[in-house]
């Protein structure tokens, strides 16, 4: 076997970048650790501005033949990845368990699947794309959805696999050539899929995976002038530096971002649905953007919603997730734990109270933690902390309500719980959110638009949304008349 082949829980796995068809080594690597007892899982190549370049020419190269490429044959290549992902499903789950620390009970069940179901969607959408004719004075206004060009992809570690592939599958759909850049802390599924991906006959050059560090590949990825899309999902600083980057060629961005989402219940509402889907925000270890880390009670229900919340949480299991019974894993990484705690300590510090948690368990491991006593004002309550910490404030109006939900920098999302059709209606008109759930939590479809308001991000993708970004959409107008030949 191969040097730059690791077995993972008996799966190969190449730790080279996928360039043009061939896999190509770093001459320097970086260490990958898997969270769940800190061991070192493999040493993984690590791309500099060399690597960045090659994965251009090779997108750049490749691009004018996928471009010209059928609709029908582009879905049918995304169908053959999607089945490709069902037949290694296990493989995936238990590679992105190790490499994340998310429950493989998940990535079984839910994640993987979604993945394959990925591909499929923007598969089928592609072929049934369209926009009506339309008449002007006469003339026909026709709208197609042009290839755009090379896209550079850059995805985080909290679900690897399906939110590289909720990118990388409407670019490929799109006629785009693709550079995936997966966090440095989860790259191992992205290189299982340029696998699968060639397997299922994916042309050589039009998806490439490039490992590294985003001020070291990242950087001459989104800076390069021959890039005509940039997705990038993740923190706003490093949203705020690739922004920079793309300006000087203004390479237009797709940016999903961090999010301080509330979570809203009203007096009248179903406590014990809101009670557990209030839980469900520890889900992942805390570790998803769309989480409704704010708990916003009715004073007059807070004293019994705490009651449930404290018995329901105190019941979640946590410990290795790839044991079944676990309900919440570890953190990515000790960085990511130090600044957790960080964020829990200074708010207790300045008068908080943990009802539940509030301290490191063994490992990279946090305690679930409910904080009362936080100012809307204060850190804890402003700053995203993308860990398994809640906080708990009270309103005694719709209004209070509202100004408290909308009163952070952010706005990906927002769940509301009523039992009163009117009161929803009037609540979620007036959330800043890209998405907000009544009465429910984390219903996603894919033909949906998706993104943030404010500091949450940048634009909107799925379905139609997602091809009007990675495209160049074009109207082409016709006169009625002046045609020389009539055959």
């Amino acid at each position: 076997m191969s040097e730059h082949i690791i077995t993972v829980a008996g799966v190969a796995v190449d730790t080279r970048h996928w360039i043009g068809g061939e896999r190509v080594a770093s001459t320097q690597t970086f260490e990958d650790v898997s969270p769940i007892d800190g061991s070192t899982i493999g040493d993984i190549s690590r791309g500099t501005a060399m690597e960045a370049a090659a994965a251009v020419a090779a997108a750049k190269a490749a691009f004018p033949a996928w471009a010209a490429t059928s609709r029908a044959e582009r879905a049918r290549i995304l169908h053959a990845i999607a089945d490709g992902v069902e037949k290694r499903i296990e493989e995936l789950a238990i590679v992105e368990t190790i490499d994340n620390g998310a429950l493989l009970r998940s990535h079984r069940r839910g994640v993987m699947p979604r993945v394959a179901h990925n591909f499929r969607f923007f598969a089928d959408w592609l072929l049934s794309l369209e926009h009506e004719d339309f008449e002007t004075r006469g003339h026909t206004n026709h709208v197609s959805w042009d290839p755009a060009g090379p896209c550079v992809l850059i995805t985080p570690w909290n679900a690897p696999l399906m939110l590289a592939t909720w990118k990388v599958a409407p670019a490929l759909a799109a006629g785009d050539t693709v550079m995936l850049k997966p966090a440095e802390w989860s790259p191992l599924t992205a290189s299982l899929l340029a696998d699968i991906a060639a397997e299922a006959g994916l042309p050589a050059g039009v998806l490439n995976v490039v490992q590294g560090y985003g001020s070291e590949i990242g950087d001459a990825l989104t800076s390069h002038p021959d890039v005509r899309r940039i997705s990038f999902t993740g923190s706003v600083p490093t949203a705020k530096r690739i922004a920079e980057s793309a300006a000087a060629n203004l390479t237009p961005l797709s940016l999903e971002l961090g999010g301080k989402s509330p979570l809203l219940v009203f007096a009248d509402a179903d406590l014990d649905l809101a009670v557990d889907l209030a839980v469900q925000q520890y889900d992942n270890a805390g570790q998803v953007c769309l989480a409704g880390t704010r708990l916003l009670v009715e004073e007059a229900v807070v004293e019994e919603f705490t009651r449930r919340f404290v018995e329901k949480a105190s019941a979640l299991k946590q410990g290795d997730p790839r044991d079944e019974a676990t309900d919440i894993g570890p953190n990515i990484h000790p960085r990511q734990l130090e600044k957790i705690d960080g964020f829990v300590q200074r708010a207790v510090a300045a008068g908080a109270r943990a009802v539940i948690g509030g301290h490191r368990g063994d490992g990279q491991y946090y305690a679930p933690t409910l904080l009362t006593g936080v100012a809307q004002d204060s850190e804890i309550v402003q700053e995203e902390v993308f860990g398994p910490v809640l906080t708990l404030q009270t309103f005694t109006d719709e209004e209070e309500a509202v100004l408290l939900a909308n009163g952070t920098r952010f706005g990906l999302a927002a769940t509301v719980f009523t039992g009163n059709r009117e009161r929803a209606e009037r609540i979620t008109a007036r959330l800043v959110a890209g998405t907000v759930w009544v009465n429910c939590f984390f219903v996603r479809d894919l033909q949906a638009p998706f993104g943030g308001s404010r500091l949450s991000g940048v634009g909107r993708e799925g379905g139609t949304w997602s091809f009007d970004f990675y495209c160049d959409v074009k109207n082409t107008v016709t006169a009625p008349s002046g045609w020389r030949n009539h055959g």
